[in-house]
């Protein structure tokens, strides 16, 4: 059997692969645990999600990777190739489904933790997965850590191990599940209750990040503004990136005598999101200048015609949809435009900033978590507690001024 190894063919059977950038080496049966981790995956409904998971196991989630592991003179009864087969149909789209979303920030170079995915270390160390001891996930664990993973980071991976081996065990692939560790004890929660790295914004940064997006700019149109505009004010309301890019103009609609959006979650969740004022009047004058050019009939939550329209809410000068790139782009330049409100934080605006400030501004004025909850599309009302809980506490709500002023009273 031939497989890939970067750019150079050797000639190997799939128990003696070798090289640091294969994921078998050592295996006593690759086909039999590719397939245990083939059926694990297709247990998801969501292809995004398989993906995330296989690729954060190490292994190939592109079909030119995927097909670098099966070479043309396999025969097709060969159980390698069988299993290869049925793992490419389970982590890629079909080309007549819809694509995947992309998921997290801009794309970027490989990770610095990529050799220690589980695979990857399983086969730099010569462990079989199959054979796997918790002692040898502690020290991969260990190696995660020296390798600058965060406790949250070296959770989460533990964590998809952990289901993984779960998984292989109830099939027979694997005697038992060695990730199946106390997470206090190796002190992976310690992190759940720590301040959030996450920027907190005040309400008077949101406020000029607003007017920063307003104002005019060289080369930009009056629709490129009120573009940037209608981005930021929607992001107050909570949205995820993926799913402010993911809007349809169908999505736009009226429910109770309100303007709201369709919003697509995490799993394929729809639920509906009110429109602030601000928020609708940022994109209905969006929508009212792209109609002048690009042909749009949407001015009070419907399309021109009538007719269901899957086009994208958010669209590039070239009548595109926005990209996940794009926003983060456009709300790092509008930060640096905006003054003093933003010098110390606008290399750090991200999406899930305003995001997290939906929250805690929420949160802060009395909602009930219940209803942020359902507002953000969270699964668990715990992590709505979690990010207001983790995020930094308004000054107001603390007493170190009170405590100042007692030992020091001209210190304010």
């Amino acid at each position: 059997m031939k497989l890939l190894s970067g750019a150079d063919s050797v000639a190997v059977s799939p128990g003696e692969l070798a090289g640091e950038s294969e994921v078998w080496p050592g295996v006593a049966d690759p086909a039999a645990l590719l397939s245990g981790i083939t059926d694990w995956l297709t247990g998801y409904g969501n292809h995004q999600t398989r993906r995330t998971y296989a690729e954060g196991l190490g292994l190939p989630v592109s079909a030119d990777d995927i097909g670098a592991w099966v070479q043309p003179d396999i025969t097709a009864s060969d159980r390698w190739a069988r299993a290869v087969a049925d793992y490419a149909q389970a982590v890629i789209v079909a080309p007549a489904a819809k694509p995947a979303r992309r998921a997290g920030p801009p794309p970027a170079g490989r990770g610095r933790l990529r050799a220690c995915h589980w695979l990857r270390w399983c086969a730099a160390e010569g462990v079989d997965p199959t054979a796997a001891t918790s002692a040898q996930v502690k020290k991969w664990l260990s190696d995660l850590e020296n390798a600058g993973a965060a406790p949250s980071t070296r959770d989460r991976m533990l964590a998809t191990v952990k289901t993984m081996y779960a998984s292989l065990a109830d099939a027979g692939v694997v005697a038992a599940n060695p990730a199946a560790l106390d997470r206090r004890r190796l002190g992976l929660t310690a992190a759940a209750a720590s301040t959030s790295a996450t920027v907190t914004l005040t309400t008077r940064q949101v406020a000029a990040l607003h007017r920063a997006a307003g104002a005019p700019r060289r080369g930009a149109s009056a629709c490129d503004v009120a573009r940037a505009v209608a981005v930021v004010a929607l992001f107050t309301l909570g949205l995820r990136v993926s799913e402010l890019c993911g809007l349809n103009e169908a999505d736009l609609h009226v429910t109770r005598g309100r303007r709201a959006l369709r919003v697509r979650g995490k799993g394929g969740k729809v639920r509906v999101v009110y429109l602030s004022v601000p928020a609708e009047n940022a994109l209905l004058e969006y929508l009212a200048l792209r109609a002048d050019g690009a042909g749009s009939a949407i001015v009070a939550g419907k399309r021109g015609g009538g007719a269901v329209s899957d086009r994208p809410l958010l669209v590039t000068r070239g009548g595109r949809r926005f990209a996940r790139q794009a926003v983060w782009q456009l709300l790092r330049r509008v930060a640096a435009s905006a003054g003093a409100d933003l010098a110390g934080v606008a290399e750090m605006m991200h999406p899930h900033a305003l995001r997290h400030f939906y929250v805690t501004a929420a949160v802060e004025a009395g909602a009930s978590l219940e209803h942020v909850q359902a507002d953000v599309g969270h699964a668990s009302i715990d992590t709505t507690s979690g990010v207001y809980d983790h995020a930094a506490r308004d000054p107001a709500r603390s007493a170190v001024d009170l405590v100042a002023d007692a030992w020091h009273p001209t210190s304010t």
